[in-house]
């Protein structure tokens, strides 16, 4: 049998856009024999040299130990103190209570994410910890060092022609296709990323995210 296909995937909890796509690379799994291995990047990282041009209300929790920062820094902490297996099934927790139930990203919605998979309580106490911001900025960068600079959640990397990572923004989609509809994305995720020189395509969002 041959091996799965590796998809590296980036994200930030509170991004809904990131979302949607985390949903429609799972459905992806159902169909296409991928392997999606998560990783965690921050809105408070990307945005830390540009919050005198965010709005006010956004740039306080962009400020560093800000909301921002909480629920990627519990992540990042699950899976340093429990292993990279848990990150998929708490960001799948967090995304559920934060996008699809709507509570938003506070102690009580983490604090429920780390019940709902079993993880021991007392993470949420990383939530306004540095203790793991080290590895935190080392995984983001390692997204944005594959994908470049210009560019925000999600971050996915697939192999291109000659096997090699290509790494892209996106892709940004709403709702998050499913089934015939969610392999034929994918199948054009790789026949782009096959392609040397390909780097976007892109339209005006017109839709907010659907999280149906």
């Amino acid at each position: 049998m041959s091996a799965k296909t590796p998809v590296d995937f980036w994200f930030d909890p509170l991004c809904p856009w990131a979302w949607m796509t985390s949903r429609w690379v799972l459905e992806v799994e159902k169909v296409r024999d991928i392997e999606v291995r998560w990783h965690v990047m921050s809105l408070g990282v990307l945005n830390e040299d540009k919050l005198d041009q965010l709005p006010e209300e956004y740039r306080e929790n962009m400020l560093p130990g800000g909301k921002s920062w909480w629920a990627v820094r519990v992540v990042v902490a699950a899976q340093q103190l429990h292993g990279d297996e848990v990150v998929g099934k708490l960001y799948t927790a967090l995304g559920t209570r934060i996008h699809n139930r709507g509570e938003g990203t506070n102690r009580e919605s983490i604090a429920g994410a780390l019940a709902d998979v079993g993880l021991p309580a007392e993470l949420i106490e990383y939530a306004e910890s540095d203790a793991y911001d080290t590895e935190l900025r080392a995984s983001h960068k390692e997204g944005i060092d594959k994908v470049g600079q210009e560019v925000g959640t999600p971050v996915i990397a697939v192999p291109g022609a000659d096997g090699e990572q290509i790494a892209f923004f996106g892709p940004v989609v709403t709702p998050a296709p499913k089934g015939e509809e969610a392999a034929k994305l994918w199948d054009g995720t790789l026949m782009v990323a096959s392609i040397p020189g390909f780097y976007e395509i892109k339209r005006t969002r017109t839709a907010a995210p659907s999280f149906e």
